[in-house]
């Protein structure tokens, strides 16, 4: 199994708008899949889905994408167009992991981390971020042990732990990349009380080949306490939310009468088919 593993950002109707606007802000960045319902696009050779789901649900601070920027410069030209008509979760400043550092909440309602310094274990300047708050506090090890072991040649790259006499207890999790499948990912717990957690508003996209991999990844994510959904949508045990679909779904939905056949076996299912798919 080599499966492409990328984030999926639900919008209010404004997909192919979000996604014109963050490929106007990083390089290499293009779109390279549309149609009404959903648009896929690169930004720094990360592949992201932008939903048109409705109001049912909104992003939040507890998936972002992290971004290592080379220099001052880069950052805040970052910086500078994400922060329009968005809001500063923490100010671009000085800490004592990085030179230049800041959280933003964009105008889409998106959440961005960016980062001056070396390119993390992995060599992905873009990856996605997970925050551990409220009732998921503490999971974040677990959780990258739960991943590492679901997804065949993953591995933890390593593992930052709060010492004693550190601003949060000790042995939770204060940063941690891993790999999954080749993409890189980063946790982290965070203490305190806050009014949101994982949400269908950034789910994670699993690309299979075949039935027998859409089977195997929809049990074991779906094991011990995680939840089927509807549309090949799932939640696993940590409340994260995964779209677990066909590789060639692109293919499937290009053609406008066929998408429509397909959306209707998509509408009434649970786990996906793709010969049910395929033969729509």
């Amino acid at each position: 199994m080599n499966n492409a593993i990328y984030p999926c950002l639900w919008f209010d109707g404004k997909a192919k708008e979000a996604a014109a606007f963050y490929c106007d802000i990083f390089s290499n960045s293009k779109i390279i899949f549309e149609s009404p319902l959903v648009v896929n696009f690169e930004i720094e050779g990360k592949k992201i889905m932008g939903l048109n789901g409705g109001p049912m649900f909104t992003i939040n601070p507890s998936i972002s994408l992290f971004v290592t920027c080379d220099n001052k410069e880069e950052i805040e030209s970052y910086w500078n167009k994400l922060t329009q008509e968005g809001q500063v979760l923490m100010a671009l400043n000085t800490y004592p992991w990085s030179e230049k550092y800041g959280w933003v909440k964009d105008k889409y309602g998106m959440t961005w981390q960016l980062m001056t310094g070396g390119m993390p274990p992995g060599g992905q300047k873009i990856f996605t971020s997970f925050l551990f708050v409220n009732e998921q506090y503490g999971n974040a090890l677990p959780a990258i042990e739960f991943y590492t072991a679901v997804f065949p040649g993953s591995k933890t790259l390593h593992s930052e732990l709060y010492k004693a006499g550190e601003e949060q207890p000790t042995g939770k999790l204060k940063f941690g990349h891993f790999i999954l499948n080749g993409e890189l990912f980063a946790a982290m717990d965070g203490t305190g009380n806050h009014t949101f957690c994982f949400n269908e508003a950034v789910s994670l996209v699993v690309a299979c080949k075949n039935q027998e991999e859409i089977d195997y990844y929809w049990n074991q994510l779906t094991a011990g306490g995680g939840k089927e959904i509807e549309c090949g949508w799932l939640t696993d045990k940590y409340g994260v939310s995964w779209q677990i679909i066909p590789a060639n779904l692109e293919n499937l939905m290009s053609d406008p009468e066929k998408s429509k056949r397909v959306m209707q076996v998509v509408l009434k299912s649970k786990k996906l088919n793709i010969r049910d798919m395929e033969n729509a």
